[in-house]
């Protein structure tokens, strides 16, 4: 059936594109561009929260609001046309060197804020596609011949141990590759800073990632008008929640077979024709993608000054093999004078 399912999976893949090519001609162009702004505009927000985390983690230190955000824009970027989040990683270095003093384990902690407001609103989303009767349960998911999904889904105990594994493999790890186990896991809590000031966090984070989400889904309103699927309150949560879903096994690029398999199944429930949703499954992937992969080469030329993201990987790299080991956290003191923009 693993078989079976990939093959489907380049099947489909390529069935959608030549759909997507052979509807190019009724594609909305202004629609296209409003959504492939507000994208940009939504990567923007969720690149302010991160900086709040920062800057809570380092108060005492400058840091420049666009040395951020390029370095999450490029990552975003990175991470929808290379599978397994590769992303994170130029994430943790450009955001690391863009702070003096800086660690690794205390940037890479504040990775994990983010997560709070995805929870919370994903899950919401996620109980109201369930509840439309369109979209899949959990049970059938494996029937969606969606290569990754399906393997994990008519798997369950092998998917429990692979969790259960990466679990501990990640625990270990912090213990192993960490010389200093006290300062490294006081570094992990300087990372974690503001979510110890609830109304500090709910203000600089949660809320600047709600104006996001808002503009997210502006931006896959105007994909769905685009692409003649029709922009809906309805539609676009279903389109959230497959993103959500997707997001769980991203072994591929964006979630592209899983995103695929799922709104062809949703949309079609609903009475969209089917190749009209292939050619939205394959279209607003490429707007997606080629979008954020512009504004994050971009940033990453312009701010960073690498020229491709080998060389910002390579220079990750050396610079984690010179890295000292993590000491005893600053103190969390204030900075006098100008405050960081």
């Amino acid at each position: 059936m693993t078989h079976a399912a990939l093959t489907d999976d380049v099947r489909r893949f390529f069935d959608a594109v030549g759909e997507f090519f052979g509807n190019i001609a009724a594609l909305q162009v202004l629609p296209l561009l409003i959504g492939a702004t507000c994208f940009v505009v939504y990567l923007s927000f969720r690149a302010r929260a991160f900086y709040h985390v920062l800057r809570a983690a380092y108060p005492a230190e400058r840091i420049e609001f666009r040395r951020i955000w390029g370095a999450y824009v490029a990552a975003y970027g990175f991470n929808n046309v290379i599978p397994a989040r590769g992303g994170d990683v130029i994430k943790l270095f450009l955001s690391k060197s863009s702070i003096p003093h800086a660690t690794y384990p205390a940037v890479g902690a504040a990775f994990v804020v983010e997560a709070g407001f995805d929870l919370s609103v994903g899950g919401l989303v996620l109980i109201y596609a369930f509840t439309q009767g369109v979209f899949p349960k959990p049970p059938d998911f494996a029937d969606l011949n969606a290569f990754d999904l399906s393997f994990f889904a008519a798997h369950p105990r092998f998917t429990l141990f692979l969790i259960t594994v990466l679990a501990i493999a990640t625990l270990v790890g912090f213990a192993v590759l960490s010389t200093h186990v006290k300062a490294f896991w006081a570094r992990v809590r300087q990372g974690l800073t503001i979510l110890f000031d609830h109304r500090r966090y709910f203000r600089e984070v949660w809320l600047v990632q709600l104006a996001g989400w808002g503009f997210r889904f502006t931006a896959f309103w105007m994909l769905l008008e685009a692409f003649n699927v029709g922009g809906s309150v309805q539609n676009v949560l279903l389109v959230l929640g497959v993103n959500a879903v997707a997001s769980v096994v991203p072994f591929t690029p964006g979630g592209a077979g899983v995103q695929q398999a799922f709104l062809v199944k949703v949309f079609g429930e609903a009475g969209v024709a089917t190749s009209t949703v292939a050619a939205y499954s394959v279209g607003q992937q490429i707007v997606v993608a080629t979008t954020s992969l512009a504004v994050g080469f971009f940033a990453l030329v312009t701010i960073f000054r690498f020229r491709s993201f080998k060389e910002v990987l390579a220079a990750g790299r050396e610079d984690r093999a010179t890295a000292a080991p993590a000491g005893p956290p600053a103190p969390a003191s204030r900075p006098r004078g100008r405050r960081s923009p």
